[in-house]
């Protein structure tokens, strides 16, 4: 088994569009593993790989349920707890849309949540995706102060619903 072939299929059918595979995930983002697995074609096993040893903790189980945990660009957002953030967090972007964020904010665009990272380097890497990348720098502790909540998507992944220009500067 390809365990990052597996992720992107399940990334596909649990965050972007289940319909394709003929899933139908509830409010919350589950569905019975048995009914992801026949839909991937895929065992039961390979799926549990995935979720316990997958590059990034995208993916949960619970009992004969899944779902991704963040990154979804379907309806509604699956409820993870709030969490303390640390005093800072970093966001990377490219270079075309870093002065629109600066002015505009950072919104989630086609996701439920705005993505942000733990660490520069990590945000570097994310930004680089998206052509010459930019990282910047969020005032997590005011934002948190001033009741924007954050929560914990994975090790590397902080989530909130959006973020005022104010909490942001360049690195």
């Amino acid at each position: 088994m390809d365990r990052v072939r597996l992720s992107k299929r399940l990334s596909r059918a649990l965050r972007h569009d289940p319909g394709r595979v003929g899933l139908t995930l509830d409010a919350q983002g589950w569905v019975s593993l048995d009914a992801l697995c026949a839909a991937l074609g895929v065992s039961r096993a390979d799926v549990e790989d995935v979720v316990a040893h997958g590059s990034k903790a995208r993916f949960e189980l619970e009992g004969n349920s899944v779902r991704a945990r963040y990154g979804h660009s379907l309806p509604g957002q699956v409820a993870l707890p709030s969490a303390d953030p640390p005093d800072e967090l970093f966001h990377g972007t490219s270079s075309s849309v870093v002065d629109a964020i600066l002015r505009d904010g950072l919104i989630p665009g086609g996701r439920q949540y705005v993505h942000l990272s733990p660490d520069p380097d990590t945000a570097l890497t994310v930004g680089a995706r998206h052509g010459r990348p930019v990282v910047l720098v969020v005032d997590a502790c005011a934002a948190a102060g001033n009741g924007v909540v954050f929560r914990r998507g994975n090790d590397d992944t902080w989530l909130t619903a959006a973020l005022d220009p104010r909490y942001l500067r360049r690195a």
